[in-house]
């Protein structure tokens, strides 16, 4: 078996395809890199990674059992809480998503049929938690003891 040990590898002024093992790893551009995929589809290895998560645990008081890329996180009444991201995303256009057990989450502001306008920021975002009655559709608000949150996108 070789070995390779050095401090710096300095790229070409082009593209350069490395190949590690049978998977080629293409540099296209400055801090830009795309990995093969499933199958033969390049898959950009920035844009699929999370830039921010967060599992936080409400049992009276709030805390983050574990997170990455956050600063801050506010609770603004029941299940209503507010997280601050450490890096801020390039704008208020990123993909958040969750899950809290047997409940929703959604942007705060939303009408009761889940429409309405994003209160995000570049730099945090709000998240509600509730319960929709089978009955009449009507949301009850309420501290969950775990909740998970992922944002995908482009950080500034």
């Amino acid at each position: 078996m070789s070995e390779v040990i050095l401090d710096t590898i300095t790229g070409k002024s082009t593209a350069t395809t490395i190949t590690i093992g049978s998977t080629p790893v293409v540099s296209a551009s400055a801090n830009s890199m795309t990995i093969r995929g499933e199958g033969s589809a390049q898959t950009s290895i920035q844009q699929g990674l999370a830039k921010q998560w967060i599992q936080l645990v409400d049992t009276g008081s709030i805390s983050t059992a574990d997170s990455f890329n956050v600063t801050g996180l506010t609770d603004n009444g029941t299940g209503d809480y507010s997280v601050t991201i450490a890096n801020d995303m390039a704008n208020a256009n990123y993909s958040l998503g969750g899950m809290v057990t047997d409940y929703h989450i959604v942007d705060k502001n939303a009408a009761s049929n889940g429409s309405g306008s994003q209160t995000n920021s570049a730099g945090a975002y709000t998240i509600a938690c509730f319960r929709v009655a089978s009955t009449d559709g009507s949301r009850a608000f309420l501290d969950e003891n775990r909740v998970h949150v992922q944002v995908f996108g482009d950080l500034a």
